[in-house]
């Protein structure tokens, strides 16, 4: 078999960026195009269905394994692994990232539709860095939920060691009446 001319990652990157753009004005304008290209995408699905059903399992492990092959495979929801496993893949890929910026990011499970990770950022870069555990947490939802959308939401614990801060000590006879300081008497 002759070598085929492959499109590098940036390439493909773009490809699918300006696609976006295109199916967001077929979407507006419906028609005979839009039908096209829903009946393109169900028959190629059912294609790439097919191929699961003749690889073996070590080329299906490099068939998940690979980003672009792995999304295509949850688009047309035929993934052989289980949510659960896509998300802790896409936690482990994120771990690197978020440990450059001085944080911690750990998968925890699932719980029903929702995942559950731990995260703590260690504000490495001197609080300068912008985004911090909200943006950090945002980018965390949105890469599990991009390869397990079976998911509803991400929800975010506390990382190792990281401590909630303790309740408010509020002593009990502050509560009560008979333990309360009597009223001023007005002046």
């Amino acid at each position: 078999m002759p070598d085929a001319v492959r499109l590098p990652d940036p390439a493909v990157e773009a490809r699918l960026a300006r696609l976006d753009q295109v199916l967001a004005s077929l979407e507006s304008a419906g028609g005979p195009a839009l039908e096209a290209v829903t009946l393109l995408t169900e028959v190629y699905g059912e294609a790439l269905a097919r191929v699961l059903d003749h690889a073996d399992a070590a080329s299906c492990e490099r068939f998940v394994e690979d980003e672009l092959l792995g999304h295509l495979l949850v688009l047309h929801a035929i993934h052989p692994e289980p949510p659960e496993r896509r998300a802790a893949r896409a936690v482990e890929r994120l771990r690197p990232a978020v440990r450059e910026r001085g944080g911690h990011l750990e998968w925890a499970g699932v719980d029903g539709p929702v995942a559950r990770v731990r995260l703590s950022t260690g504000g490495g870069c001197g609080g300068g860095c912008g985004g911090g555990t909200a943006g950090t947490a945002e980018a965390v939802r949105a890469a599990v939920l991009a390869v397990a959308p079976e998911l509803t939401s991400v929800e975010t614990l506390p990382g190792a060691g990281e401590r909630r801060p303790a309740p408010a000590f509020v002593p009990l006879t502050t509560l009560t009446r008979r333990g309360a300081a009597p009223p001023r008497e007005a002046r």
